[in-house]
């Protein structure tokens, strides 16, 4: 087994962590912990990084107004930020942290941030959300 994709797997069961899918070969594990809201997580290990990528909502004619906001309150974000996809419509958090100096509290502090920020922010995601 690849040794970083073993390590952030070890982090991520260490911290609570379940994993519904994991792929070595592809370097992807997909996480849920119901107690910190996140469900289907998706933390690719692909050298020299670890990417963490969380699907909050899908938007086909987003406002300026909401884009504003969410930029804003990526400043608030300790790690990590919304994002949008390829396509335009996804909004995602993604944090890119670097697998050679890994350690269990970084990825820690990673995955609380995105926790965090659910519990804050979630009323005004599902307002994005739904209008």
């Amino acid at each position: 087994m690849d040794d970083n994709f073993l390590k952030v797997k070890n982090y991520l069961v260490d911290l609570g962590f379940d994993i519904t899918f994991e792929s070595e070969e592809d370097g992807v594990l997909i996480i849920h912990n119901e107690e910190e809201a996140i469900t289907n997580l998706v933390v690719g290990v692909a050298n020299p990084l670890v990417i963490i990528e969380q699907y909050l909502f899908s938007k086909k004619d987003a406002s300026v107004e909401m884009y504003k906001s969410l930029l804003m309150k990526n400043q608030d974000i300790i790690h990590g930020a919304f994002v949008i996809d390829e396509s335009g419509e996804k909004i995602l958090f993604r944090d890119t942290l670097q697998l050679e100096n890994l350690d269990l509290n970084e990825l820690e502090a990673s995955l609380n941030s995105l926790s965090l920020l659910l519990s804050e922010y979630s009323d005004e995601l599902i307002k994005f959300s739904m209008s």
